[in-house]
């Protein structure tokens, strides 16, 4: 596996030491770099921000809100950042959910697969430059069809550095890893466990068997984040990330629609989520990130000592479809090395 290092999207601000840590991270051969956005701090800005104190990491969004931008204009944002980083950039978009895309983009959520391809296949076709971008799909059209009937198909003015920026979809349902198995390059996922990797490696797949799959198993990157706590105290490294849990698995959703909820319950944890969810949507997160035992923290995150955090890295996550890990968390200097070592074997 390669390591990556995640900052993912802001609390009430920027994260402290983020330019410290990024240039340790590049001096012990970190292979990426990876932001986030939801509903506050975007991703592509402070990822050319900090990103560009790097000179060899791979620049990555894990992930970009499709709903946020048009294609086209997300296509332009990857060409200028593929330019700018030599060639570094790693384009990871997402779907989301309904809460996020109705409530605060304003934008509908309905058969997000189907909006998914047609996006993809409008950015390649910007990349390609080989004409002018015409596209006649259920969900995006170009030109438009009404307004002002004065739209007329354009070419990009800039020639993109590469033709095939990388593409990697973030997903957890079945039918939509399936879908970045057979269009994109990679596959992000969010709350991956080695116990679920069967099931992953099945949907991955289905993806790869279809007639129009770009990639194979040898040559598709999954890029895993993963939260990482090191303490020499497990139960106090576990309570960290308690609440972050509750927050997806209670709170990233309604109460019949949680995708998150969905990949903890195919773990086994199906009753926890169920009373999580109860305590959070009563206002109770406090009990609801108390209800989430530490093997279902252990089941998603590296947490504990370094002894330990090694050791589950090595029999548990190595064996995986994972190629990437990405950490959410920086290790203490003094053990650093030895987790950065047990990711790449």
């Amino acid at each position: 596996m390669k390591a990556g290092f995640s900052v993912g999207y802001w609390s009430s601000g920027p994260p402290a030491n983020i330019e410290r840590r990024l240039a340790e991270a590049e001096a012990l051969g970190v292979d990426s770099f990876w932001t986030a956005e939801a509903y506050g701090s975007d991703a592509l800005t402070p990822l050319a921000w900090w990103g560009s104190r790097t000179s060899k990491m791979q620049l990555g969004t894990s992930v970009c809100q499709m709903s946020a931008r048009t294609p086209t204009a997300m296509a332009m944002a990857a060409l200028t950042l593929d330019h700018l980083s030599g060639g570094r950039f790693l384009l990871g978009i997402g779907a989301s959910g309904p809460q996020v895309v109705e409530g605060w983009y304003g934008q509908p959520y309905p058969r997000p697969l189907e909006r998914t391809r047609e996006y993809v296949e409008i950015m390649r076709t910007v990349w390609a430059r080989e004409q002018p971008v015409r596209f006649e799909g259920r969900h995006y059209q170009l030109p438009h069809n009404g307004g002002a009937g004065l739209g007329k198909p354009l070419r990009s003015t800039v020639h993109p550095l590469r033709e095939d920026i990388p593409v990697m979809l973030g997903a957890e349902g079945p039918k939509n890893v399936a879908l970045a198995g057979e269009i994109a390059d990679g596959w992000i996922p969010l709350w991956f466990s080695p116990k679920s990797d069967a099931f992953y490696r099945d949907a991955l797949n289905e993806g790869f068997s279809r007639p129009s799959a770009r990639r194979t198993a040898q040559d598709f990157e999954v890029a895993a984040v993963v939260p990482l706590v090191e303490n020499d105290d497990v139960e106090k490294a576990a309570a960290r990330l308690r609440p972050l849990i509750a927050l997806y698995v209670g709170g990233m959703g309604a109460k019949d629609v949680n995708f998150h909820g969905n990949v903890f319950a195919r773990m086994g944890w199906a009753d926890v989520c169920a009373k999580v969810q109860e305590l959070y949507l009563a206002g109770r997160k406090e009990d609801a990130a108390a209800a989430i035992p530490l093997e279902m923290v252990e089941d998603v995150a590296l947490v504990g000592p370094a002894d330990k955090i090694c050791e589950d890295i090595e029999r548990r996550w190595r064996p995986t479809c994972v190629t990437t890990m990405i950490l959410a968390g920086w290790p203490r200097p003094d053990v650093r090395e030895r987790i950065l070592a047990a990711v790449r074997g």
